[in-house]
């Protein structure tokens, strides 16, 4: 698993930085009610999205749990970051209109069940909860990569659309609609796709150690045109109402 104190600093230059971010948040506006005024972004990160939700009349906070990424994410957004894990967020029960979580629940640091839940006591009737899902299967393009790396997928990854629906089911939230946007500068190359594998950062769908993981890995840097990047992934959001 990532540091994400460590990797905060250069985080946003190595996840597509700013087109990336621009259309996450397009994306995410588009699926926030016009009538919202309070939003919360979990998992924001050095806030790169969060600073971009910019609407008139809709105040914008994040939480973070990394101190380096909340604090990169204060400068851009100011005092309405918070730090905080995202199990147990900070807000009394049903305050807010909005809130968000983009590439967060995928991560094997977390248990989306759990946060799902939070998410609900926090939101009011009527709110919506807007979260990418199913991320890894997104990065699947049809590539040469993939050809190497789907054989090995193993388990289910954690932010699969069906298991998130039936958390927030328990919760009185039912999908109301959906958007996508290109993850702009996240084509895989041969060598990043090598160096995941080796570093176990294909948490959610590999479980690979040791001579197998070395095996593919060698499989990968074998590929030709080694830092030729592949295709953008297109990123889907799932909006879910509290009843």
């Amino acid at each position: 698993m990532l540091n994400y104190n460590a990797e905060a600093a250069h985080y946003d230059a190595t996840r597509g930085g700013v087109p990336r971010a621009e259309a996450a948040a397009e994306a995410v506006l588009g699926l926030v009610p016009d009538t919202a005024r309070t939003l919360l972004d979990i998992g924001c990160g050095t806030g790169s999205v969060t600073q971009r939700l910019n609407r008139p009349g809709l105040r914008v906070h994040g939480a973070d749990a990394s101190y380096g990424m909340a604090s990169i994410a204060a400068e851009r957004v100011g005092r309405r970051i918070v730090l905080a894990d995202v199990h147990q967020l900070p807000f009394q029960s049903g305050v807010l209109d909005a809130v968000t979580a983009v590439w967060l629940l995928h991560l094997g640091r977390i248990t989306p069940q759990f946060i799902v839940a939070e998410v609900a006591r926090v939101l009011k009737p009527g709110g919506v909860f807007i979260t990418t899902v199913d991320k890894d299967a997104a990065h699947d393009v049809g590539s040469d990569i993939d050809a190497l790396l789907t054989p090995h997928r193993t388990g289910i990854p954690s932010d699969r659309a069906d298991l998130i629906e039936s958390y927030a089911a328990r919760h009185g939230m039912t999908p109301v609609d959906e958007a996508r946007f290109t993850g702009h500068g996240q084509g895989r190359t041969p060598l990043a796709a090598a160096d995941a594998v080796r570093r176990g950062r294909f948490a959610s769908w590999f479980t690979l150690t040791g001579p197998p993981a070395e095996q593919l890995a060698a499989a990968l840097a074998a590929l030709p045109d080694l830092d030729r990047p592949r295709a953008d992934p297109e990123y889907r959001l799932l909006a879910l109402r509290k009843g």
